[in-house]
């Protein structure tokens, strides 16, 4: 399973319509006040220490805010302070240079044929793309024996990073006066213009050059990443599900671990020969040993450790507990429709989509803890009273003097708005809102941008419409309900807004009444209503969304007045930051570029013993028979093994080592980075972290948080002894494709 942040590819298709669902109002936005029976949230209560420690001793760690070090701003003298080697230049290149980026994860090149490694869950959508009429190669794996044999994948790429350029002077002169309400629309259009320029002096797209203009530091530093984007690929192999997603749910974020979460892809040339690369990463299946350091080079996709204590708090109290709130009925709503309705949940795929906000479930639940834990709260507040002290100095305080102080108090304003974060995620999520609504708020844009004489915008909503698919009935009516209850809990089941749509009825009761009158419930008659232009504002479910604009419009204005000054803080405490304790002490918070992490083999204590560096093949079938007795059907467990696994074969050596931890600075988008060795020749496959680090996200703490990846000597066994991929294999150890 991916590490938690690829859960955050889960929220980030949930929290952007926050502020993006209901960008036209049908008409003057009114402030609302909290209603009366909304209390804002109450500043934290004291948080107790756990027995035994006392919070006097706690102090900031070296490490707390990672160790995800950019290639701009590499660590040279720490390298060389820890594991007694200084590397050059050229091994930084290099590092770089093997490294891949797929659109949602991490990968590289291991073969000088344009043979790519990453993570089964990085592939799977196209794994499921390329099966024909009577396979099923997700349940069944794919393996090619041949070059022909390999088929096409579509829509997908992989980005190598070939130039890296500073562009901060010319970003900050660009913004020079630019106000608060106007920095970050001016910011992306700079960075735009700053991208196409250099795009066009690299070949331009045409020659396969992409550029993103990233912010480190929060906007202390600005990079411009050239990119060589590889788009024909070819599937070369993928295990079965069981293999590559073993333990399922119950072992996501957990070690120790037996999953070969491994997949193969080739990039092929235009000329449709394999691409020949310089820039690869050899194998090394020769051994790896506890203390051994290793270096993960991916694409951590985000992390937020250098926001303040009262941010922490504010997400600890209000944003991330409504995340997890609105997970936690989505899925109580869609399993249920699945434990009643099985065959139409198989049919809708629902268990991926359950699985998928499982993952999110049990990554905020994480979160949450570590923010409940006194002794991670009070390592930040150390930390943060050592920046504060710097920044109060004489020649700092006139710049910098107030900001932290100013984001407390910000976030004390949003805290007046808290229902708002329970209450209004995901309102035009395809997978978690009533389809019902979703029109209903659609058709209110339609009408609103058609009196307002835009046609263009019209036209594109229409689209957006008539391209939301219907759902079972009872599914809708489930999911209406869901969002009537956040309403209620958020606001107060007796707020006069909140009175209109419930109308002395339970929220399925309302929901299954505006259901069934509603011309927004089916999409025939939606598009209909929308397409002759007879929509109708009395219509209940148009109704519901016109009852719930006003509070959403002030939820809005709210987060909109205090976001841009938000931005504008972090930015200079970035700044700030860079010049107290420069490029490599404090590396900046994870933004979905590259980065190499650092690390050593090593097991941790858990459960009142100790989890080993490695595990090894007798532990995968050791949980295939440990569990059999109690799943009588081998479908429904997930430590089943598949048919090619049983009975073991005869030359599988099962002291091969299958998984391993490691204590690098990982987060999700790291999913399919290699783990290599001093002498960048790959050994393992980064998939997942350990529970202990799900808290990663605010705060790195070697001690107890974990990488985890597959053993190439793992995969290379796999391959050569169950799969039969002997050619394979000799082009990972000989770099010679032999098929």
């Amino acid at each position: 399973m991916k590490p938690y942040p690829c859960s955050h590819l889960v929220l980030a298709a949930i929290l952007p319509t926050v502020l993006l669902a209901c960008s036209s109002s049908p008409g003057p936005v009114v402030p609302v006040a909290p209603p009366p029976s909304f209390q804002p949230v109450a500043s934290p209560n004291p948080v107790v220490p756990p027995t035994g420690i006392s919070l006097d001793t706690v102090r900031a760690g070296r490490f707390d805010f990672g160790k995800m070090w950019t290639f701009e701003f590499p660590p040279v003298d720490y390298f060389r302070d820890e594991y007694g080697f200084t590397p050059d230049r050229a091994w930084f290149d290099r590092a770089r240079l093997g490294a891949l980026r797929l659109p949602n994860c991490s990968a590289s090149f291991v073969s000088p044929n344009g043979l790519v490694m990453t993570n089964h869950h990085c592939v799977r959508d196209g794994v499921a793309e390329v099966s024909r009429p009577g396979e099923d190669l997700i349940y069944n794996g794919f393996f090619a024996k041949t070059l022909a044999d390999e088929r096409v994948l579509e829509d997908t790429h992989v980005d190598q990073l070939i130039d890296i350029l500073d562009v901060t002077d010319e970003v900050e002169a660009r913004l020079r006066g630019v106000s608060d309400e106007d920095r970050f629309d001016a910011q992306e259009d700079v960075f735009s213009e700053v991208q196409d320029r250099i795009t066009e002096e690299r070949g331009g797209e045409a020659a396969g050059i992409n550029v993103e203009v990233i912010s480190l530091f929060a906007g202390g530093h600005y990079s411009a990443y050239v990119f060589r984007r590889y788009s024909n690929l070819k599937l070369v192999a993928a295990p079965e599900l069981q293999i590559g997603f073993y333990g399922g749910d119950p072992d996501n974020f957990t070690y120790p671990r037996y999953n070969l979460d491994f997949s193969f892809l080739r990039v092929y040339d235009d000329e449709g020969h394999p691409l020949q690369t310089d820039d690869y990463f050899k194998l090394d299946d020769d051994g790896l040993e506890p203390g051994d350091p290793v270096f993960v080079v991916g694409n951590p996709g985000s992390t937020s450790r250098l926001q303040t204590v009262a941010e922490l708090e504010f997400r600890r109290d209000v944003s991330d507990k409504g995340v997890l709130e609105f997970v936690n009925r989505r899925i109580d709503v869609l399993q249920a429709f699945a434990d009643a309705q099985p065959a139409v949940a198989e049919r809708m795929d629902l268990v991926n989509t359950i699985f998928r906000l499982q993952n999110t479930q049990k990554a905020y639940r994480g979160q949450l803890k570590g923010l409940a834990d006194p002794v991670i709260i009070t390592k930040r507040t150390r930390s943060q009273e050592e920046l504060q002290d710097s920044l109060e100095q004489p020649g700092r305080a006139s710049e910098y003097g107030g900001l932290i102080e100013r984001l407390a108090e910000l976030q004390r304003t949003k805290r007046a708005q808290a229902a708002g974060y329970g209450s209004f995620l995901g309102l035009t999520s395809e997978e978690y809102e009533a389809p019902t609504l979703s029109r209903a708020l659609l058709a209110v844009q339609v009408m609103n941008v058609s009196r307002g004489g835009n046609p263009d915008a019209a036209s594109g909503m229409r689209t957006r419409f008539r391209a939301i698919d219907d759902v079972p009935a009872e599914l809708d009516i489930a999911l209406m309900a869901a969002r009537f209850q956040e309403w209620a809990a958020g606001y107060g089941q007796d707020t006069p807004w909140v009175q209109s749509i419930l109308q002395g009825r339970t929220a399925e009761e309302a929901a299954r009444a505006i259901h069934a009158r509603s011309l927004m419930a089916d999409s025939a008659t939606a598009v209909a209503a929308v397409d002759s232009g007879n929509l109708d504002p009395s219509d209940p479910a148009i109704a519901v969304v016109m009852a719930y604009i006003p509070p959403f419009s002030a939820f809005q204005q709210v987060l909109g007045r205090v976001s841009p000054e938000e931005e504008r803080i972090a930015a200079k405490l970035g700044r700030a930051r860079m010049e107290l304790y420069g490029t490599t002490h404090v590396p900046p918070d994870a933004t979905f570029s590259l980065r190499i992490a650092d690390g050593v083999v090593t097991g941790f204590p858990y459960n009142g013993t100790i989890a080993p560096a490695f595990t090894t093949l007798y532990g995968l079938y050791d949980r295939h028979y440990s569990f059999d007795a109690q799943y009588p059907d081998s479908s429904e467990s997930p430590w089943a093994l598949p048919e090619r696994w049983l009975p073991v074969p005869a030359d599988l050596d099962l002291t091969k080592e299958v998984d391993f931890v490691f204590t690098a600075d990982i987060i999700g988008g790291n999913s399919g980075s290699p783990v290599l060795d001093q002498d960048l020749e790959v050994v393992g496959l980064v998939f997942d972290g350990n529970m202990e680090s799900l808290p990663g996200d605010y705060i790195y703490l070697p001690e107890l948080n974990r990488a985890v990846a597959v053993d190439v000597r793992g995969i290379v066994e796999a391959l050569a002894k169950v799969y039969d991929m002997s050619g394979l294999v000799s082009e990972l150890r000989t770099g010679q494709i032999v098929r």
